[in-house]
């Protein structure tokens, strides 16, 4: 198994990969298996159509990545098409695999493949958790069908199907409760909480523009919507009260929302801003501005991780995606790395 080092200094991390001192840059280096926790999953879409998925792993020091870590330890199997997201929960990490019409579920330590979901998914955009189950965003573009599927966690058995209103994209828990935006690139102002004690559902509409990113942070949801000239930001209880955090009055089409040790996160066009949780205001200029990748594929993939900013550039689906880490803190840039694949679109932390 080939490992890239991606720093001239060796951390302790090291250790968990068997190696011994090495200088170079970018050098690779074959050594014994390693397990994956105390890093990150980086999701590399691949171009649609082209089976190209591909997770990639970095550790937490951003010292040393691995490629391709599905096909490594799954005897070279092809993960699928369209990568859209990966979700963790227990032991196990559920890859949304969009065009292939599945989830696969590994071992968030090995990466060992554990099984695949496939009943009544239907071109599947978000996942979470809750109460032993799972619950899959599905979004059907050519048929127009959308829902929300259910699977006992304990063998991914089908339970049930929610019909959504609207689109269904991302999904998130807060409060044992499921909301899924419904809403997708900026096309929608609606968000539906699911109750999960008997699934029923309940429609929010949020007041402002379009949504553009939900996220859950300590057991609430937190939206971003936007139009030309200005965004907003709204926070849902876990039992779906709204309530506005801040009108970011002059930022036009805000998205990317993140939140990170009680800051807020967000993008403008290639402009990343940031203000605090608590005492949320408007900022007066910009944190970092990221390069450039065009009106699509600016900072296609946006994560805030431990202190850490994680842009990617995916280079328009034809050549290997570039990430940049920046520190979340003062913007300056930390690292840069290729991801490995096409589309690099999330960054996930797999703790201990």
């Amino acid at each position: 198994m080939k490992i890239t080092k991606l720093l001239t200094v060796l951390f302790a991390v090291v250790l968990l990969f068997n190696m011994s001192s090495c200088t170079s840059d970018s050098a690779e280096f074959e050594i014994s298996p390693i397990t994956y926790q105390n890093g990150y999953f980086i999701s590399n879409e691949g171009n649609f159509n082209s089976q190209g998925a591909k997770v990639t792993f970095l550790t937490r020091d951003l010292s040393l990545k691995q490629d391709d870590i599905y096909g490594y330890n799954n005897n070279k199997e092809i993960l699928g098409d369209v990568l859209q997201t990966i979700g963790l929960n227990g032991n196990k990490a559920y890859l949304v695999i969009n065009n292939s019409n599945k989830i696969v579920v590994v071992d968030r330590y090995t990466f060992k493949k554990l099984g695949v979901i496939t009943n009544q998914i239907d071109n599947p955009r978000g996942i979470a958790f809750a109460n032993d189950f799972i619950y899959v965003a599905n979004l059907n573009f050519s048929t127009n069908a959308t829902s929300v599927t259910k699977y006992k966690a304990s063998d991914y058995s089908f339970v049930s199907k929610i019909t959504m209103t609207g689109g269904a994209d991302k999904a998130v828990e807060a409060g044992g409760n499921i909301f899924v935006q419904n809403a997708t690139s900026g096309y929608g102002n609606m968000i539906t909480y699911i109750n999960t004690s008997n699934d029923s559902k309940t429609e929010l509409t949020v007041p402002n523009g379009k949504i553009n990113s939900t996220i859950s942070y300590k057991s609430n949801v937190y939206t971003i919507s936007s139009t030309a000239t200005d965004s907003y930001i709204y926070k849902i209880s876990g039992t779906g009260a709204m309530t506005p955090v801040v009108t970011l009055t002059g930022i036009p089409s805000a998205t990317n929302l993140q939140i990170d040790n009680d800051k807020i996160y967000f993008s403008s066009a290639n402009k990343v801003y940031t203000t605090s949780l608590a005492t949320p205001t408007v900022p007066a200029s910009p944190l970092l501005t990221a390069a450039d990748g065009g009106p699509y594929f600016t900072l296609y993939g946006f994560n805030v991780i431990d202190g850490r900013i994680f842009a990617s550039d995916v280079k328009q689906f034809t050549q290997e995606s570039e990430m940049t880490v920046y520190s979340a803190t003062t913007g300056t840039k930390l690292t840069s790395l290729k991801t490995g694949g096409l589309g690099a679109n999330g960054t996930f932390l797999n703790p201990q």
